[in-house]
């Protein structure tokens, strides 16, 4: 039996890294996950490993900023699974570069992934948990705890040079959590962020313009400038960046029934850095 048995999942940005290490602690512990991710196949890879695995999973690819994907990803979760009780607004990415040099296009397309996709994604959940919520006080049956959470960055808590737009939206996603957390007890459903530090990914793990993503056509530099890294081992009390696994269970910390009592929070995931 697991803690998570029963229960449907929706994670963004899963088909790698992170978001991929989420959605499959959570199917290891119960719950069914659809899996999201801008391409088709690392979604369909992240869904096999689950089913490999003795889980149950459903992809649905596809960009989270496009109109309609919200409600799309939540139908999924219904017509796949029959509810909805998880939900880890986790996709994103950073476009970094300092104000001055930072174009309209570079801070909407940041806050657009970052703070309109999970706002509208929460929106068009708000329906399908009301529903499941009044079906069951009409039924006299007791009301589940439901779980949101949201993905941070200690950026949004003490901001970082050369990242207004990143370090803007994560602190948005911090306004949106606690509105959500008053909004939404009323349903029995926490919402609670968490908020990283330097978690080792394909976007951390090389110097500085090294690499590059690919999104929405454009091809977009990521990597960390190694002299920053450096000191950030030294500034960081456990002496290392944490892994995607360490990063997934805090996220499942807060979908767990031990966290039912905790909501409007922001847990920082981060070794003891803070900016």
């Amino acid at each position: 039996m697991g803690k998570l048995d029963n229960k449907v999942a929706v994670v963004t940005g899963s088909g790698r890294g992170i978001g991929r290490e989420v959605a499959c602690k959570l199917a290891a512990d119960g719950a069914a996950v659809v899996v999201n991710d801008l391409d088709e196949g690392p979604a369909k890879e992240t869904v096999e490993a689950i089913e490999a695995a003795g889980g149950r999973a459903l992809a649905c690819a596809g960009s989270v900023v496009e109109d309609g994907f919200a409600e799309r990803f939540v139908q999924t979760a219904l017509n796949g699974f029959g509810g909805l009780d998880i939900v880890v607004n986790n996709a994103g990415y950073t476009w970094d570069t300092v104000i001055q040099k930072m174009t309209d296009e570079q801070w909407d397309a940041i806050l657009d992934v970052h703070l309109k996709a999970p706002f509208r994604i929460l929106r068009a959940a708000q329906p399908v948990i009301a529903a499941a919520v009044k079906a069951a006080r009409a039924a006299g049956e007791p009301v589940p705890c439901r779980k949101v959470v949201n993905i941070s960055s200690v950026a949004g808590l003490g901001g970082n040079p050369g990242q207004a737009n990143y370090a803007a939206a994560k602190a948005g996603v911090t306004g949106l959590t606690k509105t959500l957390a008053k909004e939404w007890g009323r349903y029995n459903v926490t919402v609670n962020s968490v908020a990283f530090g330097w978690i080792k990914t394909r976007m951390t793990d090389v110097s500085a313009g090294e690499g590059t993503i690919t999104v929405g056509g454009r091809q977009i530099r990521v990597g960390v400038n190694p002299e920053l890294l450096e000191a950030m081992r030294t500034m960081i009390p456990l002496g290392r960046p944490g892994t995607p696994q360490e990063a997934a269970g805090a996220v499942y910390l807060l979908c767990t029934p031990e966290s039912d009592y905790i909501s409007g929070q922001t847990l920082v995931c981060g070794g003891g850095f803070a900016l």
